[in-house]
């Protein structure tokens, strides 16, 4: 054998090392569509076959490539594709692999496509505002454990990415040891995302984390209702509009107001068991720059409200896989101070509404 096949010298005869390039090659297109029934569908893309031909509806045009030269992949192949890494919470390749797509288109499609459905976050992830929306959320909560005024369960749950690198890297290590972003959520009564902040490393505290976002500026001037509430666990200041369990309740009302509120706040629980259920890439964690993994993670958010809208209470499928994975570990139980010293929504209903549930 020849030492010096594969090298090249240049005009300085100085020795130059290479890999050749793979021989360019078009793969099998795996559609999915017509590839599986209507339950190995759900099982692989987490979702049914219409509700992913609706999200296909509202981004194709800007995801379909200008022109089908060079065998540009269908809009389709880039949408199942995308959502394969979202179920499978595998590596980017793999999923390329499983639709006939190399690394590197895969990893453009599954940064164009994120993009595109995180561009729907208006539309699909919006707080109550009407009188008539506002309505029916304290009448949805109201059912659940006769908690009144509530329009949506605040909470903050840590979805895992690599180390980000750079000079402050371990800004995003939480107290769990691991890197992640510290996602906050506000919760309807069936589990959708009305409200989400998925900017700030995992050390951030939820409170600072609420106090940032502009879902509190709206609470403040009322935007959502003069007297509508939110309620929290303690990782939360008790204030006017944010209700928080009480620490050590000591008479009847105060255990009554307990009980309650537990059960009122337990949708945004159950709603990040679903969320990373349904997308357990969320779970698994993410081999992404941060940008892009903030995409990805409002983009399951309206995966996750449109598959509500279209499925309703169906529960996505249980993966052998990801079964052990923390799917909720903000377990914050250090509650801040109160914000200001008026009376806040826990005195009101603890004066006014729950002694007269006895």
């Amino acid at each position: 054998m020849d030492l010096l096949e594969g090298a090249l010298y240049d005009d300085d005869e100085e020795l130059q090392w290479y890999t050749p390039r793979d021989p360019y090659t078009i793969g099998e297109r795996i559609n999915g569509f017509d590839q599986y029934t209507e339950q190995k569908f759900y099982v692989r893309y987490r979702m049914r076959k219409r509700t992913a031909m609706y999200v296909l509806s509202k981004i194709k045009d800007k995801i379909k490539s200008p022109t089908n030269r060079n065998h540009a992949i269908e809009p389709e192949i880039k949408l199942l594709l995308t959502l394969r890494f979202y179920a499978g919470g595998v590596m980017i390749s793999d999923a390329g692999d499983l639709v006939g797509v190399g690394k590197s288109a895969a990893c453009n499609i599954i940064r164009d496509v994120s993009h595109e459905l995180a561009m729907l976050a208006p539309e699909f992830i919006q707080m109550p505002s009407s009188n008539e929306t506002v309505n029916a959320a304290r009448e949805n909560f109201y059912r659940r454990a006769r908690f009144p005024r509530v329009i949506g369960a605040i909470d903050c749950t840590h979805v895992r990415i690599q180390s980000p690198g750079g000079n402050y890297p371990e800004v995003f290590r939480n107290r769990k040891g691991y890197f992640s972003l510290n996602v906050q959520t506000i919760s309807s009564a069936d589990l959708k995302v009305l409200d989400i902040v998925a900017r700030y490393p995992g050390s951030v505290h939820d409170q600072t984390v609420f106090n940032n976002s502009d879902v509190k500026m709206k609470l403040e001037q009322g935007q959502f209702g003069r007297d509508s509430i939110v309620v929290a666990d303690a990782g939360y200041a008790n204030t006017k509009y944010i209700a928080t369990p009480l620490r050590n309740p000591n008479t009847d009302v105060q255990r009554l107001y307990n009980e309650s509120i537990i059960r009122t706040r337990n949708p945004v629980e159950r709603q990040y068991g679903v969320l990373k259920r349904r997308f357990p890439v969320l779970a698994l964690g993410m081999r992404m720059k941060l940008k892009k993994i903030q995409s990805v993670i409002v983009a399951c958010a309206v995966l996750h409200n449109i598959c509500i809208d279209f499925d309703g209470d169906e529960e996505p499928p249980h993966d052998p896989e990801v079964l052990g994975v923390a799917f909720d570990d903000n377990d914050n139980d250090i509650e801040p101070e109160n914000e200001d010293d008026a009376r806040t929504a826990r005195d009101q209903l603890l004066a006014d509404y729950f002694p007269g549930l006895l």
